[in-house]
Order: structure tokens, then sequence, then C-alpha cells
């Protein structure tokens, strides 16, 4: 705020006591400032982090909280699609493995779709991936995948794996840590189910494919249900610019409207060791 002040005829009208009563004014309004800094120091780092990560939204051009992506689902909902999804925590030997996909069966318009999962640590144990097709006994997929070398979200793209998939077909998948070779019920299992929405038909809802990748179609693929295209561009933007807050808190608001709370948790953690 801008304050305009008059010019004084003359300051031979000031008196002593309008001085004094400046000064005391003055002394007042130094202490309320140095409270105000005590304050902040006792409250702790949060609302410093906080300010901080604002900034770099700001200094970036970037999306800040009030345009998060809000995930629309499916009207045609198959419940209890989704296999795990719950972080117990990373204090024993055993990884934690979660499938980024909501508990009802998820859209994607693309042929050769990337799935998203999450390893809570690194592990030695062999990490291999299954595909089935819903109404089929026989995975139509099942190999061994390369053990990723750090702990985060992990990505499969099917086009690299040379798997197309039909629209109007559900398919179910998994991620699986075998503890022993020879007993999978031991094994650490996670996955979830995925359907392609042929796009003749798809456009009746979204009015239309959206090929690009950057955060705005995230949202709107988010918004017009295709949440594996939401999640895999997310994640996708997120490799590439790892120290943007901006990209993390879209994540992680996606993950939480699906109720995957512990690895949202993670990417806002994420967040806060980046600008320490």
């Amino acid at each position: 705020m801008i304050h305009r002040f008059g010019v004084l005829p003359s300051t031979r009208n000031c008196s002593v006591e309008s001085g004094k009563e400046g000064a005391v004014k003055t002394i007042i309004g130094l202490i309320v400032i140095v409270g105000a800094g005590l304050a902040i120091a006792v409250s702790g780092s949060g609302p410093i982090i906080a300010a901080a990560e604002q900034a770099v939204v700001a200094e970036k051009g970037q999306p800040d909280e009030t345009q998060l992506p809000v995930y629309t689902p499916p009207k045609k909902l198959t419940p209890r699609a989704r296999v795990g999804g719950t972080l117990r925590g990373t204090e024993g030997k055993d990884p934690e493995i979660v499938a980024l996909v909501p508990d009802h069966v998820g859209l994607t318009v693309k042929q050769t779709p990337v799935l998203n999962w999450f390893l809570s640590k690194p592990t030695t144990y062999p990490i291999v991936f299954t595909l089935n097709a819903v109404q089929q006994v026989l995975p139509i997929y099942e190999k061994p995948l390369p053990s990723p070398k750090q702990e985060g979200v992990q990505s499969i793209d099917l086009k690299t794996l040379g798997i197309t998939l039909e629209p109007n077909i559900q398919y179910r998948w998994y991620i699986s840590a075998r503890r022993n070779s020879s007993s999978h019920s031991e094994d650490i299992v996670a996955g979830g189910v995925i359907e392609r929405c042929e796009i003749n038909e798809c456009l009746i809802t979204i009015g239309g494919p959206i090929t690009t990748c950057d955060q705005q179609s995230v949202i709107i693929n988010a918004k017009n249900g295709l949440w594996y295209d939401a999640m895999a561009c997310i994640c996708s933007l997120i490799d590439a610019k790892s120290g943007d807050p901006s990209l993390r808190r879209q994540r992680a608001e996606l993950l939480r409207q699906v109720g995957l709370h512990g690895v949202a948790d993670w990417d806002m953690r994420s967040i806060r060791s980046a600008l320490q």
C-alpha cells in the first residue's frame, strides 16, 4: 500500500510532546516486528519450507496448488481391482510394492501405455511383471524385469515389451518380488486392472485424444477419467525435472484421491528433502 503524506507548512508547530509520541510509536513498531520474527522461528521450519516451495513454483512459472488435478472415475466402475496399495513402513528387510492405480478398472486411450508402480527400497529379489487378460487363464506376458537400483516410482513401458492392448478388454497386471523361487505364495505382490478405451468411443466423453504430455494434459486426462495416461505423463515429467515441487504435488494429489496416501506422503517428503 502506498501512503501519500501532505507537506507540513512549517516544522515550528511540531511540539516536543508530538516528537516523543512519534518515538514511542517507533519503538512499539520495532517490538511488534521482532516479536513476529521470534514467533516464526519458534513455530519451526514448516512455514519457511512452504514459502520456499511457493517461491520455486513462482520463479519457474508453473501451476500452483490451485491447478492440482482432479480425477473423475469412469461411470461404470469395477470395484476392488487393486492388489496391495498400503505402505506399512520400511523398517523390515523386505521391500514394499504399490501399484499406482485406483481400486477400480483404470482407463487409457493408448495401445501401448506405461504402467507405474512404487518400490519402498532396493531389493535383490527378482522382480517379475505379469499381464493377464481377465477372460483368459494363461498370462499374456510373464517375465522378469531389471531390478530397480533405487527406491521410488518405477515405470513399465508396454511398447518396449512388445505388448499391445486390445480395446474394450480388461487386463490385470502384477508386479511381484519373489522371495522364494519354489513358492510363489511368498511373493510380495501389487497390481491393478487396465482397459483401453477405443478413441472413437472416448471422443463422446473427452472431446478428443490427448497426445501431448505436459502439466495441463495431466489435469485434462485426470478430469476425463484417463487414469493411466494422466499418471504416466506426470511420472515422465518428474523423471525429466525431479527438482520441480509442483510436479510432485500434482502426483501426490492424484494418489491421495485414489487412497494411495503412503506414496503421496513419500512424494511430499521428497519435496521437503530437496528444499533443506
